[in-house]
């Protein structure tokens, strides 16, 4: 077997660490679930709907939005919440492309 040289890009390892970590909660998983449901959605009925404390929701929310998979559109004194489907198939297709699809 021969050997490679192994090397990673750092900035990439990290920001697919965070895509990665921000997925594999299944709470946060449960949240995407409801707003592709919606496609845009408020917090306020993610909250209510899903009946998760307003403070969990909104830290959940805040690991979805640093790790690029949410964006967040304020409209007055709402905001809400789309999907980065973009970003979400990516991610899809590494762990595909990593693991083997079944």
């Amino acid at each position: 077997m021969n050997r490679t040289k192994v090397t990673f890009n750092n900035e990439k390892l990290q920001l697919s660490c965070e895509i990665v970590r921000a997925l594999a909660h299944p709470l946060r998983l449960k949240i995407l679930e409801f707003i592709d449901t919606h496609r845009r959605i408020n917090v306020n009925k993610i909250y209510n709907t899903l009946k998760i404390e307003q403070s969990i929701t909104s830290q959940h929310l805040r690991i979805l939005r640093l790790a690029g998979i949410v964006h967040a559109e304020r409209d007055g004194k709402f905001i809400h919440y789309t999907l980065d489907y973009e970003k979400i198939q990516t991610a899809q297709t590494a762990i595909d492309h990593f693991y083997g699809r079944e």
